[in-house]
């Protein structure tokens, strides 16, 4: 497995895994990615008019699976985000409000400690792993 990367000041970078690639090493790579300069970004002019014309809502998911793929992440972090993407101010009881919905319907899962929730994009489980958690209990 080979990843290039590019990162905002035109520097290169290149990952190679050779052997077993495990899901663990792969979202360890992608950690990598974000710190050295995210994903990429292929907007067009065309893509971004489009991504204007989104409900709040959309553009709040779009932010998080955007910016947030594979790390914890706080409704501050996503206001923050939100705001310098869009130039326009959101707030955070309006990032909250959304976040708690995407919870509901099973886009992200929330950790809460104490007074502090953080939350995650659910990643895919294949099918066979549910079956054996099923079937432990």
């Amino acid at each position: 497995m080979k990843v290039d990367v590019v990162d905002e000041s035109g520097n290169h970078y290149t990952v190679t895994f050779a052997g077993n690639v495990t899901r663990d090493k792969a979202i360890r790579l992608l950690e990598i990615v974000e710190l050295l300069g995210g994903m990429p970004d292929n907007a067009n002019p065309q893509a971004l008019s489009r991504i204007q014309e989104l409900s709040k809502f959309d553009r709040i998911r779009l932010i998080v699976e955007r910016h947030f793929p594979i790390v914890w992440f706080t409704s501050k972090d996503v206001k923050a985000t939100y705001e310098q993407e869009f130039r326009e101010p959101v707030g955070l009881s309006t990032v909250s409000t959304y976040l708690s919905r995407m919870t509901k319907r099973g886009v992200i899962t929330e950790n809460q400690i104490s007074n502090h929730k953080r939350y995650k994009i659910l990643t895919g489980v294949p099918r066979n792993e549910l079956q054996i958690v099923k079937s432990n209990k």
